[in-house]
């Protein structure tokens, strides 16, 4: 008997398991209006810390802000962990319900892409931290502008105007 009870728990974990590794990486559609308000608000509070992060160094990059060695870094960071939880929070689809949002339908339609966009911006992140731990001046403002280049390829195919 105990050991069809261990049996039956490990099944019944690693379905659980499953099922959350697949939600995680998948489009799930909200469940509720409440479920889809939040994922929303949770989505905006997101870009609202990339935008927090990227405008310092926007300001760098179109040289109205001196290079500074330590936002970069910190900015940098952030934005490679935010790129880490993206994929989590885009991935509830809300069209079901009749709520205010500046996502496209396509976000859930090519959610493949979406993921292919958000490693982009990732990989930017990771090169700008690169620059700046070698010291590159030289190699600043381009980094930077890629990672504007890969918010910019999200935005043009998936964010309302």
């Amino acid at each position: 008997m105990k050991l069809l009870t261990k049996a039956i728990l490990l099944a019944v974990t690693t379905s659980a398991l499953s099922s959350a590794i697949a939600t995680a990486s998948e489009v799930s559609q909200a469940t509720s209006e409440k479920h889809a308000a939040a994922a929303i608000e949770y989505r905006q509070s997101l870009f609202q810390l990339l935008r927090s992060n990227m405008g310092p160094l926007g300001g760098m990059a179109k040289g109205a802000l001196p290079f500074d060695e330590s936002v970069m870094q910190t900015n940098a960071v952030r934005l490679e962990q935010l790129a880490e939880m993206m994929g989590d929070y885009l991935a509830v689809d809300t069209r079901g319900f009749d709520l205010e949002t500046g996502a496209k339908d396509a976000l859930w339609e090519n959610f493949s892409d979406v993921k292919g966009k958000i490693a982009a911006l990732k990989t930017a992140a990771q090169g700008l931290q690169a620059a700046v731990k070698a010291g590159d001046e030289s190699a600043y403002r381009s980094a930077i502008g890629k990672i504007g280049a890969s918010c910019k390829s999200c935005h043009d195919d998936y964010k309302k105007d």
